[in-house]
C-alpha cells in the first residue's frame, strides 16, 4: 500500500472537456499538490453499460473502476444536474459500488467523498447536491462539508476570451483539501502511514 493517500475522481459527461470533467482536474491536481496519488475516471472511463446486480460479468471500465474504489482512501464525483437529478452516465457509475458490498471496508465505508455539480441554475445545483450527498450516505460515505456548485454558462475554467473564474477554482480546492485532511485521518485511525 502507498504511503501516500490516494484519491479517485470520477464524473464528467459525454462531452470532453465538460465543465464536471475539468472541475475533477482542478480538485485531483490539488491532492496531487498535497502529496496524493490521483486517478481520474472521465466520462470515457466509465462503464457504460447498465448496472445489473444480476450479471457478474463485467466490462473492463467496470472493474478498473471498483478496483480503483477499493483502494482509495477519498472519492470525488462530479456530475452534471440532468433535469435536477445526477446524470445517468454517472449514477450508472456509482452503482457498480454495489459490488464491494461484501469488501472489509464495503462500500464506501471510511472515505470522505466530495461532491461537485454543474448546472445552470440554483435549483438544480441545490437538488442535485442534495441527491448526491444522500447517495454517498447510502453507500456509508462522508460527504465533506464543502460540496461545489458550479455554473458552466460563466465558464469557470475559462474558454475563448474568458479567464479562469479564481472563486470556481477556490470551490474546487475546496473540496479536494477536505477530502485529503479527511482521507489523511481515516488512514491514522486505521494505522496506515499518511505520508
Amino acid at each position: 500500500m502507498s504511503e501516500r493517500p490516494y484519491i479517485v475522481g470520477l464524473g464528467g459527461t459525454t462531452r470532453p472537456g465538460s465543465t464536471s470533467e475539468r472541475a475533477l482536474g482542478v480538485v485531483l491536481r490539488h491532492a496531487e499538490s498535497l502529496g496524493c496519488e490521483v486517478r481520474l475516471f472521465g466520462a470515457s472511463d466509465l462503464p457504460t453499460e447498465p448496472y445489473d446486480p444480476g450479471r457478474p460479468e463485467r466490462s473492463p471500465q467496470a472493474t478498473a473502476l471498483v478496483a480503483e474504489l477499493r483502494r482509495a482512501d477519498g472519492v470525488v464525483i462530479a456530475t452534471p444536474s440532468y433535469h435536477g437529478g445526477v446524470s445517468g452516465l454517472v449514477k450508472n457509475a456509482i452503482d457498480f459500488v454495489e459490488d464491494m458490498r461484501e469488501d472489509v471496508r464495503p462500500y464506501l465505508e471510511g472515505r470522505a467523498v466530495g461532491c461537485i455539480v454543474c448546472a445552470d441554475g440554483p435549483q438544480a445545483m441545490g437538488a442535485t447536491l442534495g441527491a448526491l450527498r444522500a447517495i454517498v450516505h447510502a453507500l456509508r460515505g462522508w460527504p465533506t462539508p464543502y460540496g461545489a456548485a458550479l455554473n458552466p454558462r460563466q465558464a469557470p475554467f475559462g474558454g475563448p476570451g474568458a479567464e479562469p473564474d479564481p472563486a470556481a477554482i477556490r470551490a474546487c480546492e475546496l473540496v479536494g483539501k477536505e477530502v485529503v485532511g479527511f482521507a489523511r485521518m481515516a488512514r491514522a485511525s486505521r494505522g496506515v502511514s499518511t505520508a
